[in-house]
């Protein structure tokens, strides 16, 4: 089955990951325990609540009948055939170190998979009411709900780029993948947030040299894709989903342009 995406099915997914936003910033008004799971990443009530949300409204309320990857179930074994088909994948709280550090860079990421690239990301920033939404007709950016306006990458330039690095993952390998371009300013962030940033024009390349999941990515690929930007593996490849295990290789984030050999 083929998927058509549509402006209508892009708002009404990002009204649900409004709404999970919402329920995470209930819980980060409070006290809030973290769990370690077992590969050492932390996860919260909040995780949690905001999958119980995203994953039955996915099922129930849109004109779909796909399967979901989401992280936390499948952190608990609970991940669904996928192969041939197109697909959800969640991760109900993007940057749960963000979050539970309280720096508000922490996202919602639900992007849909077809033929192994994204055909749809919605991105929700609820401590910054920003919702960025990509697809078919386009990326767009709802800032405080003043409405959908149109987002691009910019042209990258010669020298001056501008880099953004993982807040929490940050290594010395960025420095020498970093090393051959002109880096004017340098930023580093958390979550989801760095490849919205490159899709709205106030970034230009943002590589990771460290693991991440596929549900960490999909999302925001779905933005900076309809954006004019793309994400390619160190092998040059664009970077693909639903592969064994769900891994991702190492990968950089860019907008208009071309990377360096």
């Amino acid at each position: 089955m083929s998927v058509t995406v549509d402006m209508n099915l892009m708002t009404q997914v990002a009204h649900i990951a409004r709404r999970a936003g919402q329920k995470i910033m209930q819980i980060y008004a409070t006290d809030f325990e973290v769990e370690i799971k077992g590969d050492s990443s932390p996860v919260t009530a909040a995780d949690k609540a905001a999958e119980d949300i995203i994953l039955p409204a996915l099922a129930n309320d849109l004109p779909l009948d796909l399967p979901i990857i989401s992280e936390e179930a499948a952190s608990e074994g609970n991940i669904p055939d996928v192969d041939g088909m197109a697909f959800w994948l969640v991760d109900p709280l993007d940057g749960t170190k963000e979050f539970v550090s309280r720096n508000g860079e922490f996202t919602v990421n639900i992007g849909l998979i077809e033929n192994g690239t994204p055909i749809m990301g919605v991105v929700y920033a609820p401590t910054l009411d920003l919702m960025y939404v990509g697809g078919a007709p386009g990326a767009y950016l709802d800032t405080a709900g003043s409405g959908f306006k149109a987002i691009t990458v910019r042209p990258m330039p010669a020298t001056g780029l501008i880099a953004l690095v993982s807040r929490s993952h940050r290594t010395p390998e960025i420095d020498d993948f970093l090393a051959p371009y002109d880096i004017g300013q340098e930023f580093a962030a958390g979550s989801s947030l760095k490849f919205c940033r490159v899709a709205e024009g106030k970034a230009d390349l943002y590589p990771r040299l460290g693991r991440t999941m596929e549900w960490d990515t999909a999302a925001a690929h779905g933005v900076l894709k309809f954006a004019g930007g793309n994400i390619k593996t160190l092998d040059g490849e664009d970077l693909s989903y639903g592969k064994p295990g769900l891994d991702n290789p190492h990968f950089v984030a860019f907008g208009a342009g071309q990377l360096k050999d």
